[in-house]
């Protein structure tokens, strides 16, 4: 009977002393991923994004719309440089906000993308960063973006994907040619 006890709370122990900072976050009374939409709704006004320091980024060939042929795209990053730059993880404050181009020429948002450089994070933890239950993804460099090595997580909040909530691409997300290659921001 004590043994019986005993293996569930040993359990519970050992994931609360493993757990990050960013599992911490988003632990059993943290964020939810509605939390996460009713803090970002209010971006799908670029303008309100851009007064909150997310400027356009845009990747080594000055792409703003990241496609991939045969799975779709990502769409057009709105990156806030000092989040990137700080090395923890805040699930009410995404690191970027992410639009799809529209037929009238504007820009709806569709995701929210979670990145933090690797080398931050992993001097101050053993395993990579998770959100939501998902292990962010790895990118090394030499990259497209022009980063150094880093992790990321996009969360398809504001538009189904039928890969997945959390797959970098998404087949009903489309760039728009014009929309691609617009100025930028730097990180």
């Amino acid at each position: 009977m004590l043994r019986r006890l005993l293996i569930p709370l040993v359990v519970v122990l050992a994931t609360a002393v493993s757990a990050t900072p960013a599992d911490a976050s988003v632990g059993h009374h943290g964020p939810t991923l509605k939390q996460v939409v009713a803090a970002t709704a209010k971006f799908r006004s670029v303008e309100v994004a851009q007064r909150a320091g997310y400027g356009r980024f845009v990747d080594v060939d000055g792409i703003a719309c990241i496609d991939m042929p045969g799975m779709g795209a990502m769409g057009i990053h709105y990156v806030n440089g000092d989040l990137v730059g700080d090395p923890t993880i805040s699930a009410l404050k995404p690191e970027a906000m992410v639009y799809e181009p529209t037929r009238s020429g504007g820009l709806r948002l569709v995701a929210v993308e979670y990145v933090v450089v690797k080398a931050d994070w992993d001097a101050t933890h053993k395993h990579p960063p998770h959100l939501f239950g998902h292990q962010f993804n790895f990118t090394d460099a030499p990259n497209r973006f022009g980063l150094p090595p880093y992790y990321s997580l996009h969360v398809w909040a504001f538009k189904h994907n039928p890969a997945g909530m959390f797959e970098m691409f998404n087949p009903n997300v489309h760039c728009n040619c014009s929309m691609s290659s617009m100025s930028s921001m730097s990180m």
